[in-house]
């Protein structure tokens, strides 16, 4: 397929860069600290979604909501420690140049916000390649609601036939299949093939420099 006028959308956290399981001890230890015993491959799965979300899933719809800020608050300063060595994946850089040099529009969509999502772009070195980012700030409704990956295709002007979106979770793939987008999933992040697959993957990678080795004859191609 031509790539004039396409978008290829990228979650950020587990995608792109290797933060996943910072998040997951972050997230841990702030709910130890607020007296909750969460077991670590609950928040696992449970990653990707938007902080309030996320405390609810883990702690349930009939838990003390006066808690939810702190905790959010905990998590915040905990994963901050480790702004300044963020690990890129192997090949994400390269993998958005690449994409934008064959003319990609390159947006990510990320509910990661202000110091974070600047650390998070100096992990991937690549800015030149990102045309746009669609924070969490922006849209009413976080992950996996389809309006981070909705207002990703506004920002690139293209409509969802014309756009991928790569993540590595659940919450990503039901994401972009809400919004009409081809979804590419990819393992990195920790969530195993038939999840991502379950939840609306059109195709499964090891991780960006898996994806950027099969641009030639896959979906991106």
């Amino acid at each position: 397929m031509g790539s004039a006028g396409r978008a290829a959308v990228f979650d950020v956290d587990g995608t792109l860069v290797d933060t996943n399981h910072l998040h997951v001890v972050a997230w841990w230890e702030a709910f130890r600290q607020a007296g909750h015993d969460v077991p670590m491959h609950a928040v696992h799965r449970a990653v990707g979604l938007p902080s309030t979300d996320l405390v609810a899933h883990l702690l349930g719809e009939d838990r003390d909501t006066g808690q939810d800020a702190d905790i959010s608050a905990g998590h915040k300063a905990l994963y901050g420690q480790y702004f300044d060595r963020l690990p890129a994946l192997p090949g994400a850089g390269d993998l958005l140049r690449r994409l934008h040099r064959d003319g990609w529009t390159v947006v990510l969509a990320t509910s990661a916000g202000g110091a974070e999502l600047g650390a998070l772009r100096r992990a991937i070195g690549a800015d030149e390649a990102i045309s746009a980012t669609a924070s969490a700030d922006d849209v009413d409704e976080g992950k996996p609601a389809p309006e981070p990956v909705e207002h990703a295709l506004e920002l690139a002007g293209v409509p969802a036939e014309r756009a991928v979106f790569v993540g590595d979770t659940v919450w990503d793939m039901r994401a972009g299949s809400k919004a009409g987008v081809r979804c590419l999933g990819v393992l990195c992040g920790g969530i195993p093939r038939a999840d991502l697959e379950e939840a609306g993957a059109d195709a499964v990678y090891a991780g960006p420099a898996h994806l950027l080795s099969a641009l030639d004859d896959g979906p991106l191609s």
